[in-house]
Order: C-alpha cells, then structure tokens, then sequence
C-alpha cells in the first residue's frame, strides 16, 4: 500500500527549484491568450445581439466597446490574436521535426512575442 503520511515534503518540488523557461512561459501564455479571445467573441456577439435587439441595446454595448476600456480590452484581444496566431505556426513548424533544438525554441518564442507586438501595432496605424 503507498505511504500516506508523506511528511512536511511539498507536493510539487519542481516549482520551488526550477526556474520558468522561456518555452514554458510562451507555452503558457499562448493558453491563456486563447482563453482571452473567448472574450474577445463574446464582446462582439454581445455587440452583434445588441445591434439587432435595438437601438438602446445597441447604444449601451456600442458605447462600452468604444470607451478607453473597450479600447484597451479590445487592442489586448488584437495582440492576443496576433501572438496566438505566431504560436501556432510556431507548433506547426514543430510538428514537422524541426525547430525542437533548446536555441531555435528560444528564438523562436522571441519571434513571437517580438513579432506579436510589431503585428499588433501595424495593424492598429492601418486600421
């Protein structure tokens, strides 16, 4: 039968003795950009309903996506679109076998949080 009285031990030593990689950190951050545009959809349905419920539903939803906040909150999903896009060509370059060496992984998170911001700020002087 396993031991059940495990002592003073932490559950999850690897966190105290580790530091985080910048692979790991990437890896998180293309999840939680992911959930952050699960968001971003539901503002815009939120919009889109309020749009064909009427013009007071409208006025109220269009006037939140439009304040500094949903100016912020909407600039953050377009950096999270940008960046979650990069990741995932990213993965898909290693799905073919290449990329996988410690240095190329590095370069290559780098490329994708450089490149997401220079996307996102192309993208915001266009549009």
């Amino acid at each position: 039968m396993a031991d059940v009285n495990r002592g003073a031990r932490p559950l999850s030593p690897h966190l105290q003795i580790y530091r985080p990689q910048l692979t790991s950190i990437t890896s998180i951050l293309t999840r939680i950009t992911g959930n952050g545009l699960i968001v971003a959809v539901l503002l815009g349905v939120w919009w889109l309903v309020a749009a064909a419920v009427g013009p007071e539903a409208f006025a109220r939803a269009d006037a939140v996506l439009t304040s500094w906040f949903g100016d912020l909150v909407l600039t953050a999903s377009l950096w999270a679109l940008w960046y979650h896009f990069l990741a995932g060509l990213r993965h898909l370059y290693w799905d073919t076998g290449r990329g996988l060496d410690i240095v190329t992984a590095e370069r290559l998170g780098l490329a994708c949080l450089g490149g997401s911001v220079v996307l996102t700020v192309l993208t915001v002087l266009v549009v």
